[in-house]
């Protein structure tokens, strides 16, 4: 029975493939949004950017308010009593 399951499956192959890689995508995006260290050099790096004079302090302000959202909008909920 494994040989014969194994003719059937195999045109789902490609299929299998694609959703492992998405996952697998989807988990490294994840930790990257979720990596504390992440934010940190964004930051950083705007702060180097208005040194440098690429950006005004209002432009650094703006985006710094957009990359802590991002952080907040995407941070995994707290499970809470009610969920159980």
């Amino acid at each position: 029975m494994g040989i014969l399951s194994a003719i059937v499956g195999l045109p789902l192959a490609p299929v299998r493939g694609v959703i492992a890689l998405s996952e697998v995508i989807a988990r490294q995006v994840d930790q990257e949004l979720h990596n504390p260290a992440t934010t940190r050099r964004q930051l950083e790096a705007l702060e180097e950017a208005r040194e440098r004079g690429e950006i005004s302090a209002e432009e650094e302000s703006a985006a710094q308010e957009e990359i802590l959202q991002t952080r907040l909008s995407a941070a995994p909920s707290a499970p809470t009593p009610e969920d159980g």
